[in-house]
């Protein structure tokens, strides 16, 4: 199992309306994709200096290859469509996670 990582510092003056569209719009999207059994979100617990406040989304798949699926068929056009919406007002990095084990 992977996990797809975003993690998201949200200039204050958006930050309710990016959290509604985190919500109502994008991650609906990206689960309906079906790349992704489930997504939760973060509220990242420290002050970052250059203000904002930061999340963390999190998208549970089954495989590295159906991540490299995502990335080859839908990352551009809905990366894309968060610069549309929030432009400069968002900075994004991304990682992938490999689940070694739960307890």
């Amino acid at each position: 199992m992977y996990i797809y990582n975003v993690t998201t510092n949200v200039d204050e003056s958006v930050h309710e309306k990016w959290l509604k569209w985190m919500n109502e719009t994008h991650i609906p999207e990206m689960l309906a994709l079906g790349k992704f059994s489930d997504a939760r979100m973060l509220r990242v617990q420290v002050e970052e200096e250059m203000g904002g406040i930061t999340y963390a989304v999190q998208y549970t798949t089954d495989s590295k290859n159906t991540l490299e699926k995502y990335y080859q068929e839908d990352a551009s056009r809905l990366r894309a469509d968060a610069v549309k919406h929030f432009s400069d007002k968002i900075v994004s990095f991304r990682t992938e996670l490999e689940v070694v084990s739960n307890h």
